[in-house]
């Protein structure tokens, strides 16, 4: 019984390696579509106020601004410090400098 338990264990940790970690979604666009379909940030997918709003028309959904988009600079917000010899990878997609 301790064997089965130990090999258990051992698989798991074997697939937890080979998980990826999470992606941050939506963070590379400007606009957010909120509402009773979509709560939350969970749609930050849209490139323009005005394609935000198609999607939004005849529907109880409304657009915002991403709270987190960072522009078209990869520079961290002024506020941020990253710890000491560290720095923040590139998004998936972007050109690395």
């Amino acid at each position: 019984m301790q064997r089965a338990i130990l090999v258990l264990l051992a698989a798991c940790g074997l697939a937890a390696f080979g998980a990826a970690p999470a992606q941050a979604v939506g963070t590379r666009y400007p606009f957010c579509i909120q509402g009773d379909e979509q709560p939350g940030l969970s749609n930050c997918t849209f490139t323009s106020y005005e394609q935000c709003q198609a999607t939004a028309s005849g529907r109880r959904l409304w657009c915002i601004p991403n709270p987190y988009y960072a522009g078209e600079s990869n520079a961290p917000p002024a506020g941020y410090r990253p710890l000491p010899g560290r720095t923040l990878p590139p998004a998936p997609g972007y050109p690395r400098y």
